[in-house]
Parts: structure tokens; sequence; C-alpha cells
């Protein structure tokens, strides 16, 4: 009977906690929402009249380097280094990293836009696996194209590192080589550092599924919805994360996340934060918080902004085989960071971020799956004892 009435009282505090944590997470979500479209309201206030044609002409444009890893993406690789050389801007760069590929992606590459090997003042202020080569074009079409073809370092965060070291400007946007970008990308996004009072670390934007629409020699042609129901699900996922999520916390200036697919940065900041680590299995948020870690560290006013647009469309799993592996790769660096991090835990030393944001991630993202495992073990328990209220 004692223990009937132990495993009884277990049972009710457990459900009282979750009834909690769901009433609780209900509110956050509904704050999340005044605040996100606070923000966008804000955000189409400023920027409904604005004409970023003034940024192309103004010579105050800051330059921008735009830094894609590529790893045995012989298939599409010309069709997106063009996309990316298309850019709108006045003047930028674009720094290829081949991460030591096994297939014909540096050799396409040369053929296609008549690369050769130059004498280049490769400055390596981050660590990184060593560099082969780099590649330059003969052909003045593309003298703003760099070609950095290096061992392969295990991760996108080491060629990442490459490419910053390799980059001539103040300024760098990182990509995926297979992510479609919008032509007035880097408009888009150079224009919070510009705008701000404060000193802007790091933009986002929001990305979108590229399942099922129409592409056209690396230029996207037409939008449409994923048509199969996995890409579609996380079509949904993506637009609850960036347009709900991060457009909040960056109305706080308590965002920790700009998407490794894209996301510009300043420069001067990352490499005084070590660059990207190439053993974290969460490069992105891993980065950013690294970055908000030095300026409170060093009592520096700063920003991390976002912006509500759709500036990037990327590939979604569309097998649950796929699925399951970036998920698993997602969960493993949720776990990894927070044990990295475990400082920002309710510290006010790194202000809304330490107090909020962190702790968020903790008790609404890495302990959920923990809750909802002994949710289901608890369900189980309940029908096979017949004890289903």
């Amino acid at each position: 009977m004692e223990e009937k009435g132990f495993w009884e009282r277990l049972q009710e505090i457990y459900e009282a906690f979750v009834f909690v944590y769901g009433f609780v997470l209900l509110i956050i979500y509904g704050l999340f929402a005044m605040l996100s479209s606070s923000s966008i309201r804000k955000f189409l206030r400023k920027n409904s009249y604005v004409d970023y044609n003034e940024i192309i002409d103004s010579p105050l444009a800051p330059n921008i380097s735009v830094i894609a890893p590529a790893f045995n993406e012989g298939v599409t690789i010309i069709g997106n280094v063009r996309s990316l050389l298309t850019l709108r801007y006045s003047k930028f760069e674009v720094i290829i990293v081949n991460d030591g590929s096994t297939d014909d992606t540096l050799e396409k590459l040369i053929k296609e836009f008549s690369l050769i090997k130059v004498d280049f003042a490769y400055n390596e202020r981050i660590r990184t696996e060593p560099i082969k080569s780099v590649f330059k074009s003969t052909d003045s079409a593309f003298n703003n194209l760099v070609v950095v073809d290096k061992e392969n370092g295990g991760s996108k965060a080491d060629a990442s590192n490459a490419g910053i070291n390799a980059s001539a400007y103040p300024y760098y946007l990182c990509t995926d080589v297979d992510c479609i970008l919008a032509k007035d990308t880097l408009l888009k996004l150079i224009k919070p550092f510009l705008d701000k009072e404060r000193r802007v670390i790091a933009t986002g934007a929001t990305l979108r599924i590229v399942n099922s629409c129409k592409i056209d020699q690396g230029e996207l042609v037409e939008v449409i919805p994923p048509k199969k129901l996995l890409p579609r699900f996380q079509e949904l996922e993506y637009v609850r994360s960036f347009v709900l999520g991060r457009m909040a916390w960056s109305r706080i200036n308590g965002l920790l996340i700009v998407s490794g697919g894209l996301g510009l940065f300043d420069k001067e900041v990352a490499i005084r934060a070590g660059g990207y680590d190439h053993k974290s299995f969460a490069e992105d948020i891993d980065m950013i918080t690294r970055m908000r870690e030095y300026m409170y560290d060093n009592k520096l006013d700063h920003v991390v902004e976002y912006i509500p647009d759709s500036e990037c469309w990327t590939e979604g799993p569309s097998t649950l085989k796929v699925y399951s592996r970036q998920r698993t790769r997602w969960g493993k660096g949720l776990i990894q960071y927070m044990f990295n991090h475990r400082k920002f835990f309710f510290n006010p030393r790194y202000g809304r971020a330490g107090l909020l944001t962190y702790p968020y991630f903790f008790f609404f993202e890495w302990l959920a799956p923990f809750i909802e495992f002994f949710g289901i073990l608890l369900y189980i328990y309940l029908i096979s004892t017949n004890k289903i209220n």
C-alpha cells in the first residue's frame, strides 16, 4: 500500500508539473507573438520607403565578403557560384572554400571560371586545417571570385574559418553553397549595421524551404510551397522559429542564434571571439553566443538584429532517414551548447541573453524531450494498470 501511495503521489506531482510547464510555455508563445508582431511592424514602418539603390551608390557602404564552404558539390557548384556572383551590391567578394572535396568540385570551378593559382596573403588569424592553394580568375568578369582549396577539416566550421582568414573586408556573410539567396540579400542585411547607434555584431533573415520551388541556373524563379508532407511541416516550423521566435528575441536584444545558412557578421568581433568552433555540432548558435560573451566581458554595447524578409532558400530533408540524421545532429549540438555555455545560466553579466534566452533554451528546448519521454512512460504505465483518468 505504501508503494502504491508513493506512485500515486508521484503521478500527481508530475501531472501538475506538466500542466504548469505547458501553461508557462503557452504564455511565452503569446509573448513571442506580441514581441514578433511589434518587431515586424517596426521593421515595415522603417523600411517601407527605403531605396536600397542608395546603399549601392553610397561610397560609405562597407565592403562584404561572401563565404561559402563546399564539399563534394560538383553537381550544382557552377550554378550556385554564378548565383552568388550576381548578388546586388556595390563591392563584395565571393570566397568559395573547397573543403577537401573528393569529387570534381574544384576541377569544375577551375574550368568554368578560368582559375589559376596565385600568391595570396593568407593571414591565419583563426587556426584551420592546412591551405593547399588559392585560385583567382583570369577573366575580369569574375575578378571578385576567390577559391580556397584546403585539407578537409571535417566540419563546415573549419572551412568557414578559412574563408574568414582569406577575406579582405570588414563584414562577411556566411552561407551554404547550395543555398539560394535573394538578389538583395547583402543590401537587406547590411542596413541594420548602418542604422543602429549601438554596434551591430550580426544580422540574420528568414530561411525558407526550397523543395518544389522552380530554380534556373542557381536562381529562384518561382516560390512554391513544398508538395511533400515532411518538407511542408518543416516550412511551418521555419516560419514559427524565424518569424515568431527569432524576431521576438531580436526585439529585446536577446537573440543568441543566427542561422548558419545565412548570417552577416562583424569580422573583427568574430575573430576576437575565436571564430567558429570546429568541434561544435551547432556552430551557428555557438558563434553568436561567443561573440556576445566577448562583447559583454569587455563591456561593449552591442545588438544582434534579425529581419523578417525571406532572403534564403535551403533544401529541407524529404525522407525520414535524412530528417532523422539532421535532427540528431541538432540535438547533439544543443546538448553540447548547453554544457559549453553554462556560465550564461541566469547570469546578469550577460544581460537578457543570460537572464532570459539561455534559461529558455534550457527549460523549453533542452529539457522538453526528457519531459515528453517520461510523459510517454507514465502514459504507458497508466494504460497498462487501467488508471487512465
